[in-house]
């Protein structure tokens, strides 16, 4: 890696960051396509001095992470319409001082899912209702897919649905319940409890199933999909392809994502 005084930086804020790959997937996609840059991890609890720095240092990008990725967005001075839409920024493009706000979550979960099936005319249920729920809801409302949210906590979940003009069921509801596709968007399963499953393995009956969790590679409930003979998608297809959207928007570039996933496995892999 070069690093002189033309060296771009770019970075991720939120807290905690001990988890994210972030860094060692857009190192190497820079590396790949021989961009003098450099991403950088900064956590911090401090909000608007991040933001501040970020127009000061002229840092060009960031993603944007949890806890932040609504309270930023009255720091910047454009929202683009989905990410205003979704409630929830994710990535940052710093324009010669002028700080644009896009929400990239809701692109990789629909580029990860049609590497295995197009969503218009499915039945989707999503499980959460939660910021990474609330992007997918939009994704797939808006690429045609019929929607039913489902959340142990009703009132988070009818609210969800209500905004996406959805169908909203209680965890018990679902059996029996027709479903094409079912996303997982609920941190249960993540590193380090991955012993947990979201649902009674009696209920994950849908053919084709994600969870937008990337660690583990494979959740209890993607084990589980994947023995009952469903097609499974891991939550890291979805990471690379939210990262490859940061990376066109920050690069106008095509992002190299074999490169990109390259160095996600070897991090999962060799922690």
């Amino acid at each position: 890696m070069r690093i002189d005084q033309h060296t771009v930086l770019y970075a991720v804020i939120g807290h905690p960051l001990g988890h994210t790959l972030s860094p060692v997937m857009h190192n190497r996609a820079f590396e790949a396509t021989g961009e003098n840059a450099v991403y950088m991890a900064f956590e911090t609890d401090r909000l608007a001095d991040a933001v501040n720095g970020m127009r000061a240092l002229g840092i060009r990008g960031c993603s944007v992470t949890l806890p932040f990725k609504t309270a930023v967005m009255p720091l910047l001075d454009d929202i683009d319409p989905l990410a205003r839409a979704i409630g929830a920024v994710n990535t940052i493009v710093n324009r010669g001082g002028r700080l644009a706000g896009y929400n990239t979550d809701a692109a990789g979960a629909l580029a990860a899912v049609r590497e295995v099936m197009e969503p218009s005319g499915r039945r989707v249920v999503i499980l959460g209702a939660g910021g990474a729920a609330r992007a997918a809801g939009f994704a797939f409302k808006e690429a045609g897919a019929s929607l039913t949210i489902a959340n142990r906590t009703p009132e988070r979940g009818k609210e969800l649905a209500r905004a996406l003009n959805a169908s909203f069921a209680p965890i018990d509801g679902l059996r029996g319940l027709p479903v094409d596709l079912l996303i997982q968007a609920t941190p249960v399963g993540m590193h380090p409890r991955q012993d947990r499953c979201p649902l009674d393995e009696a209920l994950i009956q849908a053919p084709v199933v994600m969870d937008m969790i990337y660690n583990p590679r494979e959740t209890r409930l993607l084990g589980v999909a994947r023995r009952k003979g469903a097609a499974v998608i891991p939550g890291l297809r979805m990471f690379i392809h939210q990262g490859a959207a940061q990376f066109r928007l920050w690069t106008g570039k095509e992002p190299p994502l074999e490169a990109m996933e390259a160095a996600v496995l070897q991090a999962l892999e060799h922690p």
